[in-house]
Formats: C-alpha cells, sequence, structure tokens
C-alpha cells in the first residue's frame, strides 16, 4: 500500500521528559487512522510533528513525501488541520470564515458545499462568536475541509456534539474516505474509534502499545456474560471447552469465555431444568474499550 505517512523511531523530549518514545508507523493512502491513548500519551505531540508545528527530537518524519518541518506553501495546501481548539474571528460569519479560509488554497471547494457537508446551512450567515460549542467544532471541520486536502488531521472532532450530532458527524468523516481522502483521527470516543477507523493505534507513555484493525485487536478478548442469580442459588460447575474466568458479587455474575454459545447454552438449559430466572441477562462481545482500558489500566514502569 502507499504510504502516506511513514514514522521511523520518532522521539520527543521537553527538557527531561521524553513524550514520544521512539514510534514506528505506516499510514497508507484512503485509509481512517485513529490515535487513541490518555491524556500525555504522546497523541497531540505526535500529531503536531506531523502537521509540522514541532520539531522531533530524534527519528525520521515523511508526510505526503516530505519532512513536514522544511515543507513548503504547496506541501501545506495539501493538508487540512482540525486543532482540539481553534478561534476564528468571532465578527464574521460562517460563510465569511469558510471564504477566507478558502481563499488560502489553490483549489478549495465551494464555500455552500462546504457548509452542506458540515451541517451549517441555517447557520450560514450566524457570526461565529454566536455558534454553540457544537456548531462551533462544525465550522473547525468545515475550515480543515475547505481547502480539498488529500490528508486530514482531525483531533477531537466531537467534542461538544450531541449524540445525534456525532453520529452525523461520522457520516462527514467516512465519506471523506469514500472520497479517496486519508484521515488521521484523535478521539477520546472509543465508540467512535470502533466505528470509522480502518486501523487504530493505542499509545501509552509516549509508546505505541498495539496497532492493527480493531476486530483484529478485539479477537483476543472473551466475550462478557452477565446476569443476577436468584437469592440462595449458587452458580453450577460448568464443564466447558476453553478458559473459563467467573466473578461473584451480591448475586451479580459475570463469565468471561471464548467459547460463549455453549456457556449460555448450558447457563440457560440449567436455569430452565431448575425453574430459575437469570435476571438481567447480557451478553456483550468484545470492543475496542476492553483492549484500551487492559492497556492504559494496568501500571507500567517508567524509562
Amino acid at each position: 500500500m502507499n504510504a502516506v505517512i511513514t514514522i521511523d523511531g520518532l522521539r520527543k523530549s521537553y527538557g527531561q521528559r521524553e513524550a514520544v518514545r521512539g514510534i514506528d508507523l505506516e499510514v497508507h493512502a484512503g485509509e481512517i487512522f485513529a490515535f487513541l491513548g490518555p491524556n500525555g500519551a504522546g497523541k497531540t505531540t505526535t500529531v503536531e510533528i506531523l502537521e509540522g508545528y514541532r520539531d522531533p527530537t530524534a527519528g525520521q518524519v515523511w508526510v505526503l513525501g516530505a519532512d513536514p518541518a522544511r515543507a513548503d506553501r504547496d506541501w501545506r495546501s495539501r493538508i487540512g488541520v482540525m486543532l482540539q481548539s481553534w478561534q476564528v474571528e468571532p465578527a464574521l460569519t460562517v460563510r465569511e470564515s469558510l471564504e477566507q479560509f478558502a481563499g488560502y488554497y489553490p483549489r478549495p471547494l465551494p464555500v455552500e458545499e462546504v457548509v452542506r457537508l458540515v451541517g451549517l446551512e441555517e447557520q450560514r450567515d450566524t457570526r461565529a462568536g454566536r455558534l454553540s460549542g457544537g456548531q462551533q467544532r462544525r465550522l473547525d471541520m468545515g475550515i480543515a475541509l475547505v481547502g480539498d486536502p488529500e490528508l486530514l488531521f482531525l483531533d477531537e472532532p466531537t467534542t461538544g456534539f450531541d449524540p445525534a450530532a456525532r453520529r452525523g458527524a461520522w457520516q462527514i468523516i467516512a465519506s471523506l474516505r469514500d472520497a479517496g481522502k486519508t484521515v488521521m483521527l484523535t478521539t477520546h470516543y472509543l465508540d467512535e474509534a470502533q466505528a470509522l477507523a480502518d486501523r487504530v493505534a493505542i499509545l501509552v507513555d509516549g509508546r505505541i502499545m498495539t496497532h492493527g484493525p480493531p476486530d483484529s485487536l478485539v479477537a483476543g478478548h472473551p466475550t462478557r456474560i452477565t446476569f443476577q442469580l436468584p437469592h440462595g442459588v449458587a452458580l453450577p460447575p460448568l464443564p466447558l471447552p476453553g478458559r473459563l474466568d467467573a466473578e461473584a458479587a451480591d448475586g451479580r455474575v459475570e463469565l468471561r469465555s471464548h467459547a460463549p454459545v455453549p456457556l449460555v447454552h448450558a447457563l440457560t438449559a440449567w436455569a430452565m431444568e431448575n425453574g430459575h430466572d437469570l435476571a438481567d441477562l447480557q451478553v456483550r462481545r468484545p470492543s475496542l474499550e476492553d483492549v484500551y482500558l487492559d492497556l492504559t489500566s494496568t501500571p507500567r514502569a517508567q524509562s
């Protein structure tokens, strides 16, 4: 695959603190790649180096075939950036703001097309200073899109969105991939990364702990089966193939198994034979959140 971003041994230090500790990574053309990690993991520092706003301490970075730290204006016209926080001129309307930024690019998209794409038709003549937080983020996305870039960096793009607006933003981001663009996304929403990303990387303490397609990352995690046992009833032995982990507290039982179908069958058969009700029975497949919590909740030695 054609690599749009190549990172080789990237390190970044601030005095004695090493924020990025040797990252190797490729982002391919036409994919959505999500960067995940807790605050202070090195996500923003890495992305700012890729955008050309910071210089690395060591290692090499290539974005669209150039070193971002030495890239020219033509290179900048090929990328779009949506910062985590950004303040446009509050006196300008949505349309005027987009027209201003469109003027910086050689082949911008039509402003009205961008207004429609980010769902600000009713606010096109509203001054930016009067937009709600969610509407402001939509305008930020429009500014990142108006230059018709090949590569977009979207930093926490749906912060401040209500659930319906988030889903609408997901459709916009997915449509960018469909149009052949490459998107590098940072987000704190694990469901957002799982829904959108072709591949993800999870950073902890400046290192990539794992990366790959979301489905492949969750494949090794067990399914969770939870239910409430009737008062005074004990869970019977369940001789099933594979590893079975069980936890119980106050009658609430959680089972974790890589063979959920025979487990659920055995549970329900036992309950029916003995006249028991498995209240609030839930079967939850592993998710990207399980992988993330496993990697970020375990204390790790500093080096």
